[in-house]
Order: C-alpha cells, then sequence, then structure tokens
C-alpha cells in the first residue's frame, strides 16, 4: 500500500466517523424543536439535505476506503473523481470561515476548539485528495 492509498483510507474512516456523528448532532443541537419552528417546506428541505449529506458521507467514505487502490491507478475516471472530492472539500473548508459567522465560535472554548478541528478535518481532506489527483496526473502508479 502506498503513502497516499493509506491517507485516502484514513480519509474514508474518517468519512464514516463524520456519518456517525449525524446520528448524534440533531440531539445535541436540539433539532426537532428548532425544526418545528420552521415552514413546513423549510423544514422537509432541511431533512432531505441532511439525508443526502449522510448518504454521500457514506459512499464518499466507502469509495475512499474500499477503492483507494482503483483511486491511485492514472486514468481519467480516477482524475474526475479526485478533483471533484478535492473541489467538494476545498469549498467545504471555504464555507468554515466565510459562511459561518464568527460570533458563533469566537470567545467560546468547545465551539472554538470544534471549529479549529473541523478546519483542519477539511484541509487533510483536500489536501488528500488534490495529493492523490496531483499523483494520478504524474501517472505514478502505487
Amino acid at each position: 500500500m502506498t503513502n497516499i492509498e493509506l491517507h485516502l483510507r484514513i480519509v474514508g474512516v474518517m468519512l464514516f466517523a463524520l456519518l456517525g456523528l449525524n446520528f448524534v448532532l440533531p440531539r445535541r443541537f436540539h433539532w426537532r424543536d428548532e425544526l418545528w419552528r420552521l415552514s413546513p417546506i423549510n423544514r422537509q428541505i432541511f431533512i432531505v439535505h441532511a439525508i443526502f449529506i449522510a448518504l454521500l458521507l457514506g459512499m464518499f467514505g466507502a469509495l475512499s476506503l474500499i477503492f483507494a487502490p482503483l483511486l491511485t491507478e492514472p486514468g481519467p475516471l480516477a482524475r474526475l473523481v479526485l478533483g471533484g472530492l478535492a473541489l467538494f472539500w476545498l469549498v467545504r473548508l471555504l464555507a468554515q470561515w466565510l459562511i459561518y459567522d464568527r460570533a458563533l465560535w469566537r470567545g467560546k472554548a468547545f465551539e472554538t476548539s470544534m471549529h479549529v478541528t473541523f478546519t483542519l478535518v477539511w484541509l487533510y481532506f483536500t489536501a488528500t485528495y488534490s495529493a492523490a489527483l496531483w499523483l494520478n496526473l504524474e501517472g505514478v502508479t502505487p
């Protein structure tokens, strides 16, 4: 197993951990109470989006964990997938800093630690998929 395959598999495990968090977060953030304040259409949109995000985390996790060797084999499909995943996590990294209001975490120890932790997680995901793409473009084989 190459270094990049190992990192892709680590990302896969981390994505499954994030998937697991999706079963904890609703209680932690009181989604049941919060969602009832929304209009029915917005509530349903939120629920559908949450389900699809969880589904994507599982699919990205399975892809990275199980198919890491195929992602490292030079070829157009692997490049497209790696490029898409690198872009996806780069945009998520940027969203961490450009969309979330700093007032949500500044001056609050737990929230700041979570902000920093998730910044590092998104950075690791972006770097891993970008490095795998770079190696794939260079024609480096496992």
